[in-house]
């Protein structure tokens, strides 16, 4: 659907935008990988090649994180962002040719932009209210829609780059207090209960470690994160032992590195509190030096345990093929082209399956959609069955399956692999007391060096499965012949 309101909304506050904008310190910053994750996700989530989180500066707009390369800002004037901003919901775009607000604009006329979908980002100014700085949006150069599932996700997706914002100038404040000299100590001792609120409403905990004895300082978040009553902080040994086995060394190299070349760090990993609980927390410190000397780390420590789980069912769900549960063709992409990167690197053996169900339309017409379905489905289960643990299996389209195979007992024995695939996928369905029997045919193709890319690769196992179609028809046509004599 296309927006085509161009009233601003009435409690737009340009003075005050800006004023909460330029507080945050986040324009001209250097990428950040939170943001950068954001906007690849949003890409991948929404099908769109282009994701941009933007800062609406007075004269220009300035991208904070993109999946693309190329210049980082531009007039505010012609960018689609600045009307977004202005309003009190999503501006969504379908086709831009065809919209006279933004037809002219360089993006749609040079760049060949057609579709756009943005949602504002807000944050609170010193008074409490949420101004508009920016936006997450998707670009295409296709004409396209969103959905109500997209609607919803772009939605979300804002709101997660809303608490990343959040959380960075938190984060930010706290290392700002907690490499403050003594001044800064008077102020916290006059504000010490402030200051205990706003960490646990954050989450996050200040910490200092001294270089001359590895003493460690937690101020009573961190203890709170950790699960233990606020009282004597544990040696440094004893506060690495919360880590999992597989991040202890990295925890302990991560400050080792610091405290030798006195470069600032950041780094999420998991812990095990103290009752047992697995959490998610990010850790930054940079060093405390005198004279040149380094005399301590000072950072902040944060339970995103809440952050990390939304990221990971958004990314979960983009990866996931809503009706059968297994990987979907974006995942596929991936995968496949991470299995020939690493064929060509070791010369590991490599083989593609394609799979198109036989006589698919004929069940849908005969015994309906539902029952389509749950062929559909039947079949993704009966692709990642045991005996097929070592292989990466999607649904790649309509009744179109795939499935990478890695395992070199399989590879060497394509005919038999085959034969198992094909049976693997007789599966017999039944409504209204008639029933009917899913078949497909299977195309396979080993990975060598002609290979030059993704599509070279399904191109040669697609070659072989219509030629298979063909032979599976021929074989109906010839059986039915000699029926009817």
């Amino acid at each position: 659907m296309n927006d085509h309101q161009s009233s601003s909304h009435p409690s737009y506050d340009e003075a005050g935008r800006l004023a909460a904008l330029h507080a945050l310190a986040l324009l001209d910053s250097e990428p950040e990988k939170e943001f950068d994750a954001l906007v690849a996700l949003a890409a991948e989530l929404l099908g769109c090649p282009i994701a941009l989180l933007t800062l609406i500066d007075q004269k220009r707009l300035w991208i904070k994180a993109s999946t693309v390369p190329g210049e980082r800002e531009l007039d505010r004037d012609v960018a689609f962002c600045d009307r977004t901003i202005r309003q009190d919901r999503p501006l969504i775009v379908d086709d831009l040719t065809q919209d006279a607000r933004f037809n002219s604009f360089p993006l749609v006329t040079d760049a060949g932009i057609r579709f756009y979908a943005g949602t504002a980002i807000h944050v609170a100014d010193g008074a409490g209210v949420r101004q508009p700085i920016g936006t997450l949006c998707v670009l295409d150069t296709s004409p396209r829609s969103l959905n109500a599932a997209g609607h919803a996700a772009l939605e979300h997706l804002a709101s997660l780059a809303e608490a990343l914002i959040a959380a960075r100038r938190t984060a930010i404040e706290a290392i700002r207090i907690a490499t403050t000299g003594e001044e800064l100590v008077r102020r916290l001792e006059r504000k010490e209960r402030i200051f205990r609120q706003a960490e646990r409403i954050a989450m996050i905990g200040s910490w200092r470690m001294s270089v001359a004895d590895a003493a460690l300082e937690w101020s009573e978040n961190v203890f709170r994160i950790h699960g233990l009553p606020v009282g004597a902080v544990p040696p440094l040994d004893g506060a690495l032992d919360f880590y999992p086995p597989h991040a202890r060394m990295m925890v302990a190299d991560t400050i080792r590195q610091a405290l030798e070349t006195g470069e600032p760090f950041e780094f999420d990993t998991d812990l095990i509190t103290a009752d047992g609980r697995r959490r998610r927390v990010r850790a930054a410190a940079e060093v405390e030096a005198s004279d040149g000397i380094v005399q301590a780390l000072v950072g902040v420590f944060q339970d995103i345990t809440g952050q990390h789980e939304l990221e990971t069912r958004l990314r979960h769900s983009a990866d996931t093929d809503a009706l059968t549960g297994i990987p979907n063709r974006a995942a596929f992409d991936r995968e496949l082209d991470h299995a020939m990167r690493r064929a060509r690197i070791d010369g590991s053996p490599l083989m593609l399956a394609l799979i198109d169900l036989d006589g698919f339309k004929d069940i849908n017409d005969a015994l309906g959609h539902g029952v389509g379905d749950d062929v559909l489905r039947l079949t993704g289960a009966a692709l990642t069955e045991p005996w097929l643990r070592n292989c990466f299996t999607a649904r790649i389209g309509g009744d179109e399956f795939a499935v990478v195979i890695t395992d070199p007992v399989m590879i060497a024995d394509p005919d038999r692999l085959r034969d198992r695939l094909e049976a693997a996928l007789h599966i017999p369905v039944e409504s209204g007391g008639i029933t009917m029997t899913s078949a497909g045919s299977v195309g396979l193709a080993t990975f060598d060096a002609d290979c030059h890319s993704l599509r070279d690769f399904a191109r040669r196992a697609d070659v072989v499965l219509y030629a298979a179609k063909r032979a599976r028809v021929g074989q109906t046509q010839r059986a039915n012949v000699r029926k009817a004599a």
